[in-house]
């Protein structure tokens, strides 16, 4: 979910106030500025130092629960699949992070989905309690109405999800870690999954690749088609408001 660089007015950040954080103490800040591409709930910064990189996010919206997202990113960075969370003013409304070097991928061969489905059971292993996120669908057509019915049929899988994996947030380079814990928590392991499938377009060979790398034994692919079904129509409405 990222918008161009000029299409709003980016804060600037004062250095005076970052050389105030003892995480800068025995560093001169060189620079900070606007990464060219910013999402919609933060505007990202990158910090140079004589010593390190880091990753500032001004975050935006006050309809997330900041806290519980940055417990989420500790628990996630312990197992090895994000970048290292370094600072959390909640008052000037600031989270810093270690810089990850990567890119962003929009199609992945068999190599690579099978290391996303590795990074991906890390994530859903983590042991972590809270109520399950709600499936907030405004219109309930047909489809939906029956993808929704579909998944009831299927045991509850609830699991630690990240809930916003689109290919802007999992960075590739000698191994993946995923970023952007806005939306992280408690849902059924298929919302992932799905989401997975969906974002990378896998045809039906690669997304059989991906699931086996998976699931060690045998998975619904009804349940797989009613999350796909569902998280296209969260997206789509999430992108009208």
């Amino acid at each position: 979910m990222a918008i161009p660089h000029g299409e709003r007015c980016l804060v600037k950040m004062d250095k005076k106030l970052l050389s105030h954080y003892t995480l800068f103490d025995n560093q001169t800040i060189l620079s900070c500025n606007l990464l060219a591409h910013q999402g919609y709930c933060n505007e990202n910064h990158i910090i140079t130092t004589d010593k390190n990189k880091y990753l500032l996010r001004k975050l935006l919206r006050d309809d997330i629960d900041r806290q519980n997202e940055y417990k989420i990113h500790h628990l996630a960075y312990n197992e090895g699949i994000t970048a290292a969370p370094l600072l959390y003013d909640e008052v000037n409304e600031i989270m810093i992070f270690a810089f990850l070097e990567g890119k962003h991928k929009e199609t992945l061969d068999a190599h690579e989905l099978k290391g996303l489905a590795e990074v991906l059971k890390k994530l859903h292993n983590i042991e972590y309690g809270g109520s399950p996120i709600p499936l907030e669908i405004q219109n309930h057509t047909e489809t939906i109405t029956k993808a929704l019915t579909t998944i009831e049929k299927y045991p509850k899988e609830y699991v630690l999800c990240h809930n916003d994996l689109n290919p802007k947030n999992i960075f590739f380079s000698h191994d993946i870690k995923f970023i952007d814990w806005e939306y992280a928590g408690v849902n059924d392991r298929y919302f992932d999954l799905a989401c997975i499938c969906v974002e990378f377009s896998l045809d039906e060979e690669m997304q059989e690749i991906f699931l086996k790398a998976y699931f060690s034994k045998r998975y619904s692919k009804e349940k797989l088609e009613s999350y796909k079904i569902i998280y296209k129509t969260l997206c789509e409405e999430w992108f009208k408001t």
